[in-house]
């Protein structure tokens, strides 16, 4: 099912959607301070260009915990990455639109739409398969449980 879908989601646009992320990834790159953007870009176009099988986690809940000092520098770069969040943000929902207009468009117009609000804050966000997504959730519930019956 996975895999039918992220040909189907390949062949209605999704290789436009992932060309965008890969572009903006090179140009954040050549400039150098444009790194932290970088990844994140990169990891979103290969979230773009195989939506199907895989999650959008934050980096802290696969870490277990977050930083304070990395929290505060991740807000501040997604500030800074707004104004062109936005553009794609609006690319991918008006994709998402574009399919929902057909029956057979419903689910891939959720991962377009999916997208779109990851364009916003992309910075300190990993693209990871569903099951370890779910498996970090789960262990980070578990050790918020552990925490509240001490």
């Amino acid at each position: 099912m996975r895999t039918g879908a992220n040909i189907l989601w390949f062949i209605l646009g999704g290789w436009l959607a992932a060309l965008e992320w890969y572009f903006a990834a090179v140009i954040m790159t050549l400039s150098i301070i444009g790194l932290p953007w970088a990844r994140a870009c990169w990891e979103l176009g290969t979230m773009s260009l195989m939506p199907f099988g895989r999650d959008v986690v934050a980096h802290s809940e696969l870490a277990g915990g977050s930083n304070l000092a990395l929290g505060t520098f991740r807000l501040i770069a997604n500030l800074i990455w707004l104004p062109l969040g936005i553009v794609l943000a609006v690319t991918h929902a008006i994709h998402g639109a574009i399919l929902f207009c057909t029956l057979i468009g419903i689910p891939l117009s959720l991962q377009a739409f999916k997208l779109a609000g990851l364009s916003l804050s992309p910075v300190g966000k990993r693209v990871v398969t569903v099951e370890l997504a779910r498996a970090a959730r789960t262990a980070n519930a578990e050790a918020q449980l552990q925490a509240y019956r001490r």
